[in-house]
């Protein structure tokens, strides 16, 4: 398994995680008649919401270093002396 396909996996788990969060608070919010619900519950969505931002500004960023790197090969090869010269 490719560092791609294993960070993607990651992304799409540490997503559902966050989801859970999130629907766990709304819960708290509601059957709390009022009062606050415990704040590790609370922030209990952060966590997994900044591994989310930075997976996914690596998988973001991921079509420009191809390309950067697509051009950086094509410049070698076109500049490289000719093997019979």
């Amino acid at each position: 398994m490719s560092a791609r396909h294993a960070i993607r996996q990651f992304h799409r788990w540490v997503s559902m995680a966050f989801t859970l969060t999130v629907i766990a608070n709304f819960v708290a919010l509601g059957l709390g008649k009022g009062a606050q619900p415990p704040a590790w519950i609370t922030y209990a969505p952060l966590l997994p919401l900044a591994l989310l931002l930075f997976t996914g500004l690596y998988m973001f960023a991921l079509p420009y270093l191809d390309r950067r790197a697509e051009r950086r090969v094509n410049r070698a090869n076109r500049e490289a002396p000719a093997a019979g010269a």
